[in-house]
């Protein structure tokens, strides 16, 4: 009995162990749910402290000190339980804990409900912010954005960003009447207007009011930010957002948290680089409406209750057009033209918009003071200086960025370097910084090469005119079609830059003669201009920088040769242009560009010009360059010179000696000049340069002046390094594309000893060398592999001879590994392209072209007799060309077989193109089953198919393999 008794006893024990364990579970719980009241009930504090409601802040102390003492209690409890073993204090202890529960859910119910001590969730949250609504699909798509950013718990931090007026405020606004309707999701949203005036002060101060927290009585700045994080992080998911930011600062001296646990930012700015500064893990660019939007908001923003009359209705278009998509410029004109129905008003409203007039009163202050603060926010005056340069362009002009640095460079703009190098990169500098801030916008331009551009929005240049035309300095007459020169009273004595380009200006009268001492830049390119009178230049001595390109000029007055000050004279394009007078006076001149221009001879003086840095002489009439010339332009850093005249050269030594040269582009008269100007690269060559020995032909391919690729073009010449007692070839080490043409004397590529250590090579092409029969001969060392590995691009055309690519299969490896683009045209004798063994040198191949090889019988040759090829073989072939995107393969008479064994892997293949491959049966692409059912590759976009009737008769491995394909097919004869 006694056993039982202690068994019993223990049993009760255990019981009562659990039981009092889930009840000190059960108080720790509740007693989380008090901490989380406690937060709030601290904000209903500050909120008490704020407004200085003392009962208020007396009650909420006293709810703060009983919750004080109750978790002291229950931490002194859970010592209780852990440390004691005695079953009768443990029953004693359920007891206190029971007792201990209700006290904490008494204090609960009284920081939820009792004496008001919290505010309704929805009152603390604040009002709705008055916005303008906006109109238009990027509008909606933009918001789109924020929302789903907003909802990735990774995302903490968002940037807006985009030019003054866009409508970036009114956006993050709508965001913020959003988020004040979804408490549960977002908590406490809070907007701070931050604007010029910034201090850290003044933003503590603004966040704290908006929170609300009193800091005042703080005047510790560390202490400041420690408040308001601590504030911040209490609330429940909370986003602050600032509006207006224009600079950066350190959010941490502020005394934002933004982090996993404390808030969320959102910013709006002009400058993409203060978002980046801050730290903004996503920034989204506001950009202008389209046409139809911004013609959407237009109307709204009229209000008119009845519909447009036609003729009114046109030029109601045209007003919001010249607004480009500027929702403050809009709704602006819009409010101004309210009401409006005289035709004649809305005409006026649209002849001064277009002339950029500043009567209209509310565009001036509404629109035009907002983005002059962008303006005056650069500080750099330079770099003011340049933004208020780009608006001597016509409107809508795409401005190509290399060509604008050249202008800074010439203008001054960009401080003096050391090489032409840093002053490029400064000039990209600063239009990054003017696109950034969004006073310029980025753009491409694609003809005839691409090339970056920057564009000026129609209002912002309208502005920097204002800002310009409040100085009588400027005169910007371009693009305006422009018949005769502006009047002569237009033509002041305080003149200095003056714009005429873009007009239709084809003569200047007879004894034109402006007096504008003052003028230092004159743009008169694509004028139309076909002659300039003597006395148009004689009262502008202080000419700096002049622009004639693109003219029809043929000859450039004598007053020219008085222009002493004159540092850059630009006449590229100029191609009637056969006279200049001499030069011998312009010492000053630092830049001369006759690109492309009609001259026969260089100008009277050019050995004078020993300020000279800029000299393009690529003019295809061009016939001889003084011997001698050279080593007086001591000071060149660009110097291009290129004709089609067999007597246009220049000596290897000469241009040895310009130890300042970057860039460089020329002919040389033989392999000697050559060797001798490479040779000494030992003491730094130019960074970029195309060097050429051997005529043009009649095509003479335009040269950009701005950079090179590493070239190296070789005609007619002879180059083999077999050739007894003839020099070999040297090529630059950093040498980067190679051109050979009608060099008949080499077999390949391994009879250029020289191109072993060129480690830099991206693209050869080889065009009718009759000697050439392969491109790698058996003879090739092995390091000659190491060139080739780095391959890009390789072009074979015309070679009559060529018979393989690689004489021996056994290629070493790693060559042509890099290889994305290889094309073979017109060589008749090629029958087979690839062995299967060289497959695996290509497995980077993207693009292969194909074409008038007459004799081509396979593109991948069957396995050998002698060798012997089993599933893994197979598979082989299955992987070749696993990036291979483009597949072009155009009239091969004789082609029997892409592949007689296995198929080729095409998962990224996206355009085949085949046409007139007559006795060609099949096309062995893999196509994904699904079900049993073929589907196309799903990079595939288009099947180029000619005859159609030789498409049809095509054999496939499935039977509807044809059908799947079918909708991606065009059959035309044309590429």
């Amino acid at each position: 009995m006694e056993y039982l008794g202690k068994v019993f006893e223990i049993g009760e024990y255990i019981s009562n162990y659990r039981n009092l364990n889930e009840k000190m579970k059960k108080l720790k719980r509740k007693l989380e749910d008090l901490c989380s009241r406690e937060d709030d009930v601290i904000t209903e504090l500050e909120y008490a402290e704020s407004l200085s409601l003392k009962r208020r802040k007396r009650e909420v102390e006293n709810w703060l000190q009983h919750v004080k003492r109750r978790k002291e209690e229950v931490l002194t409890m859970e010592q209780a339980v852990t440390r004691e073993t005695r079953f009768s204090t443990r029953v004693r202890l359920v007891k206190c804990i029971e007792e201990l529960t209700g006290e904490v859910m008494e204090l609960l119910e009284q920081g939820r409900f009792c004496k008001g001590l919290i505010l309704d969730i929805n009152e603390t949250r604040g009002n709705a912010l008055l916005t303008t609504a906006l109109v238009g699909r990027v509008f909606n798509e933009n918001i789109d954005k924020i929302r789903t950013c907003l909802m990735k718990s990774e995302v903490l931090s968002l940037g807006v960003f985009g030019m003054g007026g866009v409508g970036k405020t009114t956006l993050v606004t709508h965001i913020h009447n959003q988020l004040l309707k979804e408490a549960s999701t977002f908590g406490n949203v809070y907007w701070v207007t931050v604007s010029k005036d910034f201090s850290i002060r003044k933003l503590q101060n603004d966040i704290a009011k908006a929170v609300p927290i009193d800091i005042s009585n703080e005047d510790d700045e560390k202490k400041r930010a420690s408040s308001l994080a601590q504030a911040l992080m209490r609330r429940n998911k909370c986003v602050l957002i600032l509006d207006d930011v224009w600079n950066h600062f350190l959010l941490e001296k502020v005394g934002i948290p933004v982090k996993a646990n404390g808030c969320k930012l959102i910013l709006t700015s002009r400058s993409l680089d203060v978002c980046r500064k801050l730290g903004c893990q996503v920034s989204i660019k506001v950009s202008p409406l389209s046409e139809e939007e911004g013609w959407d908001l237009f109307v709204e923003k009229l209000e008119r209750r009845v519909p447009f009359p036609h003729e009114l209705e046109g030029i109601a278009r045209s007003v919001e057009r010249e607004c480009a998509g500027l929702p403050l410029g809009i709704i602006t004109m819009a409010g101004s033209m309210r009401g409006v129905n005289d035709v004649c008003e809305w005409r006026n409203a649209l002849e001064k918009l277009k002339q950029s007039k500043r009567e209209q009163d509310d565009m001036e202050t509404d629109v035009y003071q907002v983005l002059r603060v962008s303006y005056r926010s650069l500080i750099d005056s330079n770099v003011q200086k340049c933004f208020l340069y780009c608006a001597l362009y016509p409107e809508d002009y795409k401005i190509k960025r290399e060509e604008l640095i050249e202008r800074f460079i010439d203008e001054g703009l960009i401080e003096r370097m050391k090489t032409r190098q840093a002053e490029f990169d400064r000039g990209h500098t600063i239009l990054n910084k003017l696109e950034n801030v969004c006073l310029l916008e980025a753009a491409m331009d694609y003809l005839p090469f691409e090339k970056k551009c920057v564009k000026m929005h129609d209002l912002v240049r309208d502005m920097a005119l204002q800002i310009a035309g409040s100085d009588p300095g400027f005169m910007v007459r371009a693009g305006e079609g422009l018949r005769d020169l502006p009047d002569e009273e237009k033509w002041t004595e305080s003149l200095e830059k003056v714009s005429l380009m873009h007009n239709k200006i084809s003569e200047i009268s007879a004894g034109a003669s402006p007096n504008c001492p003052r003028l230092s830049t004159l743009m008169l390119q694509y004028s139309g201009l076909k002659g300039i009178p003597h006395s148009f230049f004689v009262h502008m001595d202080g000419l700096k920088f002049l622009d004639l390109s693109h003219t029809g000029i043929k000859r450039l007055p004598s007053s020219v040769s008085d222009l002493e000050n004159l540092s850059a004279l630009l006449l590229r394009e100029c191609d009637e242009l056969q006279y200049l007078p001499s030069l011998a006076k312009l010492t000053a001149l630092r830049r001369l560009d006759l690109g492309n221009s009609g001259i026969k001879e260089v100008p009277q003086g050019m050995e004078k010009l020993i300020n000279l840095r800029y000299l393009d002489l690529h003019a295809p009439n061009l016939k001889v360059f003084p011997v001698g010339t050279l080593p007086k332009l001591s000071r060149l850093q660009h110097f291009v010179i290129y004709g089609l005249s067999s007597t246009l050269k220049v000596k290897g030594k000469e241009v040895a000696s310009l130890r300042k040269l970057e860039t460089f582009a020329g002919q040389f008269s033989d392999i000697h000049s050559l060797n001798a100007y490479v040779k000494s690269f030992d003491q730094g060559g130019p960074g970029n340069y195309l060097l050429q020995v051997g005529l043009d032909d009649p095509y003479f391919a335009p040269i950009e002046s701005a950079n090179f690729e590493k070239r190296a073009v070789l005609k007619k010449c002879k180059i083999s390094k077999n050739k007894e007692g003839e020099e070999s070839l040297v090529l630059p080490i950093d040498v980067q594309y190679l051109y050979l043409q009608e060099c008949h004397d080499i077999e390949s590529l391994c009879d250029i000893s020289s191109l072993e250590t060129a480690s830099d090579l991206k693209s050869i092409v080889i065009n009718n060398c009759e000697g050439t029969k392969y491109v790698v001969s058996s003879c090739c060392p092995s390091s000659f592999c190491s060139p080739l590995q780095g391959l890009d691009s390789l072009r074979l055309a015309f070679l009559q001879n060529l018979h393989e690519i690689a004489e021996s299969p056994l290629v070493a490896p790693g060559t042509f590994s890099s290889l994305k683009d290889f094309r073979i045209y017109n060589c008749p004798n090629i029958k087979i392209l690839f062995s299967p063994r060289l497959l695996a040198c290509f497995e980077n191949l993207e693009e292969l072209h194909v074409e008038d090889c007459g004799e081509m019988v396979e593109i991948i040759s069957s396995p050998h007799d002698d060798e012997t090829y089993g599933e893994k073989d197979i598979g082989v072939v299955l992987r070749s060309f696993p990036k291979l995107k483009v597949l072009q393969l155009w009239n091969l008479s004789e082609l029997r077989s892409i592949c007689s064994f296995g198929m080729l892997a095409c998962d990224a293949l996206q355009v085949i193109a085949v046409r007139y491959c007559k006795k060609l049966k099949r096309i062995p692409i893999c196509l994904p089953l699904f079900e049993n059912r073929p589907s196309p590759p799903p990079s595939l976009q288009m099947i180029k198919a000619y005859p159609k009737e030789w498409w049809d008769s095509l054999e496939w491995e499935h039977p509807n393999a044809k059908d799947v394909l079918h909708p991606f097919c065009q059959f035309s004869r044309y590429l």
